[in-house]
């Protein structure tokens, strides 16, 4: 019989990891938002076959993720991360401020010695790379419901060394080079440089006037000291060419070719 449907009396693993004999275990709900449909299926089928987990909605989009949220009151989202109007890091941070209690995964192809930090100080809880294998992927879930933040190792000893230099005590710190200068604003707009896209088009896919991307335009190539615009796109194109990730082989996902892609506006 269905563990949600009645008494199962087999031992299974509860939400600590602690077996609780005769005793239907209460699944953990998740709710899946991902825009490319085979993905969303796959990976809600591979959370679906674990004994405490269950997909309770999904979602291709913003918006339509706020009405899942309201009908299947998840415990934890996950989410990929995407640029444009209606970004991942702006959703997450609205959403952590209205319910603080909702737990964010967030898994992403973009580079994540830029990203990952950007997506927990927007209030997520974890965040992984969809290149990692099923089993990271799973054990990241894992430790955001125990309570912890994951990130890959590699992150974590960055982060770890970043705290020692800014120590007072430490010799001096080193200043932030290339983008990771740019704010977040201003890494959006650095992206869809490189993907292709003009001050106009980036002006009406973000809602913000051509004048306001021309000044972000500005400030991007003073802080990554280029001295005009052909140099700015180069090197935003040559950005995006060598460290956006295709999807790679896995439970949920299929591998691409690595090409520039145009990030969607909405």
């Amino acid at each position: 019989m269905h563990p949600l449907e009645g008494p199962d009396f087999t031992p299974k693993p509860t939400q600590t990891g602690v077996t609780v004999p005769g005793k239907a275990v209460a699944k953990i709900r998740i709710l899946v938002l991902e825009e490319h449909p085979f993905l969303r299926d796959g990976m809600t089928d591979f959370l679906n076959a674990q004994l405490d987990l269950q997909v309770c909605g999904e979602a291709g989009n913003i918006r339509d993720a706020r009405n899942e949220i309201t009908k299947c009151k998840p415990q934890l989202l996950v989410t990929a991360l995407r640029l444009g109007t209606g970004d991942s890091l702006e959703f997450v941070k609205a959403l952590k401020a209205e319910k603080p209690g909702l737990l964010i995964l967030v898994y992403s192809a973009f580079e994540e010695a830029i990203f990952a930090e950007r997506t927990l100080r927007a209030g997520a809880d974890g965040y992984v790379m969809k290149t990692a294998p099923k089993e990271e992927f799973l054990a990241a879930i894992r430790d955001v419901l125990s309570g912890n933040i994951y990130v890959s190792r590699d992150v974590a000893m960055r982060a770890f060394k970043k705290s020692l230099e800014s120590r007072p005590d430490h010799r001096s710190a080193p200043s932030a080079i290339g983008i990771e200068k740019l704010s977040d604003r201003e890494m959006h707009i650095f992206n869809l440089l490189g993907s292709g896209l003009g001050s106009t088009q980036i002006a009406h896919s973000l809602s913000l006037s051509v004048k306001t991307i021309e000044s972000h335009r500005e400030n991007i190539k003073r802080k990554l000291d280029l001295s005009c615009s052909r140099d700015l796109v180069a090197s935003a194109k040559k950005y995006v060419e060598e460290t956006f990730l295709p999807a790679v082989k896995g439970a949920f996902a299929i591998r691409a070719k690595k090409k520039v892609v145009c990030f969607p506006a909405a």
